[in-house]
């Protein structure tokens, strides 16, 4: 057989440079292979040794006071680094094996806390209720001023300097007229230690339309009220509602009442107005020269009398059924409610109150 020396040549260099590829390959493998070896040795050596090793941690009760914030959904990995970049502790490990399962109750918040405290001092700091702070519990129905009252008493901050925020800063929804009143959303709030008075009412604010986002205020429409009257209406359910099933029937009598033309007479639109509480109204109360006034005054009030809550709102716009026009709360202890439809009705529900009265004395205001 003739080879064609062409062809010969063509293929040869071709052939040693695949075999001289396939070699260096072979050469780069095994080394890669023997680092993976020693390198993974010596990684999980290490990690072996760590497993023995404590992780660093302070000793003693710690020394300068800080405030830390435990955020809605922390992981106690997270609570542990939020407290490491504070200086409270020394290491996420040695805290996370400190807590264990013990802050699985822990409420988000702000914590007063020392710095370099060991683990163990950092989470029995953490589950003392004492150490929690600015925590401001704010019921349905209360006044602004009595709110204002309650951040002064949380905060420090005088009561002057709520009263002195303008509402134009606050964000208050369109339809509120820049009144605050009525627009300070109740419920839990954890107050930032370093907020001012504008921020902490701009809070309450801003839950407040966090809140009735998904409130379809045009539904007042039917009962004939935009969404400030809906907020005023809540308001006088709020200050006037003794239990939860109390709201829906008390909004019937307001639209009942305004349907009418009568007077709605509610008992805390004087209070309001004098800006005192009391259980015992009597008709010097009620001569009051005040919109707020609705014994003198008919229709809904100036603005909102109270600040509501969520369900208040919805009842404002959902009533229940019914042809009531009168109500009393027949025993203030109890926070019981009775409805009447005639006047005759509501003297007998009159007069079981005034026996509370005689058998519960209240100071004269």
């Amino acid at each position: 057989m003739v080879v064609d020396p062409g062809l010969w040549q063509e293929e040869e260099p071709s052939r040693r440079k695949r075999k001289g590829r396939r070699g260096g390959l072979a050469v780069m493998v095994s080394l890669l292979f023997l680092l993976a070896v020693i390198g993974g040795g010596g990684y999980f050596g290490y990690s072996k040794l760590r497993g023995h090793m404590p992780a660093p941690d302070y000793s003693g009760q710690g020394a300068e006071v800080v405030t830390v914030e435990v955020v809605k959904g922390d992981s106690t990995a997270a609570v542990g680094r939020r407290l490491r970049e504070a200086g409270v502790v020394k290491s996420v490990d040695a805290f996370t094996i400190a807590a264990g399962e013990k802050l699985r109750t822990l409420q988000p918040g702000f914590y007063r806390v020392r710095k370099r405290m060991s683990s163990e001092k950092a989470v029995a700091a953490l589950l003392d209720p004492k150490s929690r702070i600015g925590v401001v519990h704010v019921p349905e129905g209360r006044w602004a001023s009595e709110i204002y009252a309650q951040l002064s008493e949380a905060t420090d901050i005088p009561v002057k300097e709520f009263e002195k925020v303008d509402p134009a800063s606050l964000g208050l929804p369109e339809f509120a007229g820049g009144k605050v009143e009525g627009y300070l959303f109740p419920g839990r709030y954890d107050l930032p230690p370093d907020a001012t008075a504008g921020q902490l009412l701009g809070m309450m604010v801003e839950r407040f339309k966090w809140e009735t986002q998904k409130v379809d205020f045009t539904k007042g429409k039917a009962l004939g009220l935009d969404p400030a009257e809906v907020v005023t209406v809540a308001s006088l359910i709020d200050a006037e509602a003794g239990r939860p099933e109390d709201r829906r029937m008390i909004s019937r009598v307001v639209h009942n009442r305004l349907k009418i033309g009568m007077p709605l007479q509610f008992d805390p639109s004087v209070l309001y107005a004098r800006q005192k509480r009391t259980i015992d109204v009597r008709e010097r109360h009620q001569e009051i020269d005040s919109p707020y006034n609705l014994y003198r005054h008919k229709g809904l009030p100036p603005g909102p009398i109270s600040n509501p809550g969520l369900a208040a709102i919805e009842a404002a716009m959902n009533p229940a059924d019914g042809k009531w026009l009168y109500f009393v709360t027949v025993n203030p202890t109890e926070r019981r409610t009775e409805f009447a439809s005639s006047y005759n009705e509501f003297l007998k529900l009159k007069a079981k109150f005034d026996r509370w009265l005689r058998e519960n004395p209240q100071p004269q205001n």
